[in-house]
C-alpha cells in the first residue's frame, strides 16, 4: 500500500512515517517544510526525501498511485491560535478542505485525520470518551472540530470515502519541537541544567501523556483495519498523572532532588483531562505498550545524547 503522509518533517508526522517505512508501506512524505522539525532527521534516516508542498496546493501530481492519506499537517500552537485564528482557519481548515478535494478528484478515498483531545475542551466528565461533547475553548480546537465535522459532512456526500478520525491527547517524545513542546519537553529541558521544573499552579492538575511511537502505531493499525472506517478514537492512556506526580518522577529519571517553583495559573489552562480508550482497545486491538517512566527516560536519554 502506498500512503502519503502530510506533516511528514513534524514531530507526529515524523513518527508516523517512521512506523509505516518500517511495516513495509510505500510513504510519500509531504511537508510545506514551514515548521519541519525533528521529523526531516527521521526522513533522512530513512532515505527519504520530502516533496515540499503544501496541503492547500494542487497535489495531482503528487497523488498518483496513493491508496491512503494521512493528514498530520497543522499549526498546533494553542497560544498562537489565540493571536491568529484566521492563520489557524487557513492552515488547519482550509488546508484539511483542499487536501481532501484532491483526493476525491483522484479516487483516494482512505483518509485518516490527525485530530487532537483539544476538541473537548473543559470536560464535563472524565474519563474522556468519544461520545464528550465538544465544546474547545481555543482556534486550535475550533480548527479540529471543523475539519472533523468537514471531514464527516463529506462523508456523507460521498460514500465511498472511508475516514478515520484520531484524537491524541497528551503526546510527548524525543524531537519535540520546543516551541511547541508539551509539559514534559520543558521540564526536561530545566532538569538537564539542573533547574527545577516550573508548575503552573498548585500542580493538582492532570493530563494522560502518550508516547509518540504508540500514536504512531494506532495510525498503521486504523490502516489495516476495516473496523475503523468511519469511526473516530481517542489515543492516548487512559492513566492521569498531576503535574506534581510527574514532576517527582522525572527528577527520579533525572537524579535529581529539586523543590519545583510555583507559578500563577495560565489563563485558559484545563484542570483535569485524560481519555478513555475502551473504543480503540475493543473494536481495533490497540493499547499503548510505552510506560510513563520508560518514554520520560527516552526522551532524557535523547536530549543527553542532542
Amino acid at each position: 500500500m502506498r500512503v502519503l503522509v502530510t506533516g511528514a518533517g513534524g514531530f507526529l508526522g515524523g513518527f508516523i512515517v517512521y512506523e509505516l517505512v518500517r511495516r513495509g508501506y510505500d510513504v510519500i512524505a509531504l511537508d510545506n517544510m514551514s515548521r519541519a522539525g525533528y521529523g526531516i532527521k527521521l526522513l533522512r534516516d530513512l532515505g527519504i526525501e520530502v516533496v515540499v508542498k503544501d496541503v492547500r496546493d494542487d497535489l495531482s501530481g503528487v497523488l498518483g498511485g496513493v491508496d491512503a492519506v494521512v493528514h498530520a499537517a497543522a499549526y498546533v500552537d494553542v497560544e498562537e491560535s489565540v493571536r491568529e485564528p484566521d492563520t489557524y482557519m487557513d492552515n488547519n481548515v482550509v488546508g484539511t478542505a483542499r487536501l481532501l478535494k484532491s483526493c476525491l478528484r483522484r479516487g483516494i478515498y482512505r483518509f485518516v485525520f490527525i485530530s487532537s483531545a483539544a476538541v473537548y475542551g473543559d470536560p464535563k466528565y472524565l474519563p474522556i470518551d468519544e461520545e464528550h461533547p465538544l465544546n474547545p475553548i481555543s482556534p486550535y480546537g475550533v480548527s479540529k472540530v471543523a475539519s472533523e465535522l468537514l471531514i464527516k459532512s463529506l462523508s456523507t456526500t460521498y460514500r465511498e470515502l472511508k475516514p478515520t478520525i484520531l484524537r491524541p491527547f497528551n503526546i510527548y517524545g524525543p524531537g519535540q519541537n520546543p516551541s511547541y513542546a508539551g509539559v514534559i519537553t520543558k521540564f526536561a529541558e530545566r532538569l538537564l541544567r539542573g533547574q527545577p521544573p516550573v508548575i503552573y499552579g498548585d500542580g493538582e492538575q492532570t493530563r494522560d501523556f502518550i508516547y509518540v511511537t504508540d500514536v504512531a502505531r494506532a495510525v498503521v493499525k486504523v490502516l489495516e483495519s476495516d473496523a475503523s472506517i468511519g469511526k473516530t478514537y481517542n489515543v492516548g492512556t487512559g492513566k492521569p498523572i498531576t503535574i506534581n506526580q510527574l514532576a517527582r518522577l522525572m527528577m527520579e529519571v533525572v537524579g535529581l532532588n529539586l523543590r519545583p517553583i510555583y507559578e500563577a495559573p495560565r489563563p485558559g489552562d484545563i484542570r483535569h483531562s485524560y481519555a478513555s480508550i475502551e473504543k480503540i482497545r475493543e473494536e481495533i486491538c490497540w493499547e499503548p505498550i510505552i510506560e510513563l517512566k520508560e518514554g520520560i527516560a527516552k526522551v532524557i536519554k535523547w536530549f543527553r545524547k542532542s
